[in-house]
């Protein structure tokens, strides 16, 4: 197998382990006691390896298996809504990016995968139970990918601390804000955003949307798009064909995007 530090082991079910190659024996959630160096050494991406009872398949660790495997403790935006806010915000390689609350890290991984060596992002986060997760996450990510982008972190309140971010960037191309409340936020940094520039909240209920909107009117953005993603799984039929799968449609949060123009 080809020299790697982090790797990823998928069960018959479906769930990602992320495993740190260390030689020596560790105990890891839902595989057990081994070494992970030894234990893998000779097996290659794509071939099938048992620990225990259990039967993995050994894949490298790409975004969506370290997005699967993270550790978790605040909720996390997914793939659904983070690919459409990358996109709306026009956020690619060489951007500064300004998000704020780092929580579990979830969002800030599909960042980073975007914004390669050339870019920067600040994340802030009042919550240190929270942030040593989400720090983590980032870490582990940037031990698998091969460009990964300048990285600062802000302790506290994204308004208490606009002149520190100030210090780190006095350029910010974009801002994704996922808080309780949005709008003392929108107030502290909306004029941080170049001309040009893009702001997003993500908003669990429609109550903080309309005050999100409100409060980027109030400070000079225009709102260019407010509403939800839903999502919905297809799966196969019992007897042939292909239908939607039982369960709820996929919504998680409303979001907007609103623009500086001035």
């Amino acid at each position: 197998m080809a020299d790697a530090a982090i790797t990823a082991l998928v069960e018959e079910n479906g769930r990602v382990h992320i495993i740190r190659l260390v030689d020596e024996s560790v105990k890891i959630k839902g595989i057990g006691v081994f070494n992970p160096k030894t234990t893998m050494s000779d097996v290659e991406f794509g071939q099938e390896v048992q620990i225990g009872s259990k039967i993995f398949k050994h894949l490298p660790p790409r975004l969506p298996e370290l997005i699967q495997g993270m550790k978790r403790r605040a909720q996390t935006i997914g793939s659904k809504d983070a690919g459409v806010l990358i996109t709306r915000l026009g956020i690619g390689p060489g951007d500064v990016v300004l998000e704020a609350g780092l929580g579990s890290g979830g969002q800030s991984m599909h960042l980073s995968r975007v914004l390669g060596a050339s870019g920067h992002l600040i994340t802030v986060e009042p919550r240190e139970e929270h942030s040593a997760v989400g720090l983590e996450n980032l870490q582990t990510l940037a031990q698998t990918l091969s460009e990964f982008p300048m990285h600062s972190h802000v302790h506290g309140r994204i308004e208490s601390n606009v002149e520190e971010i100030r210090t780190i960037s006095a350029n910010i191309d974009a801002i994704l804000l996922d808080l309780p409340e949005h709008t003392s936020a929108i107030e502290a940094v909306a004029h941080l955003l170049n001309i040009g520039g893009r702001l997003s909240c993500y908003c669990p209920v429609s109550s903080q949307l309309e005050q999100a909107w409100v409060a980027c009117e109030a400070s000079g953005l225009e709102v260019e798009w407010a509403g939800e993603i839903i999502e919905r799984e297809w799966g196969k039929a019992s007897k042939g064909g292909v239908r939607p799968v039982n369960g709820p449609f996929g919504h998680t949060a409303f979001l907007l995007i609103a623009q500086r123009k001035n």
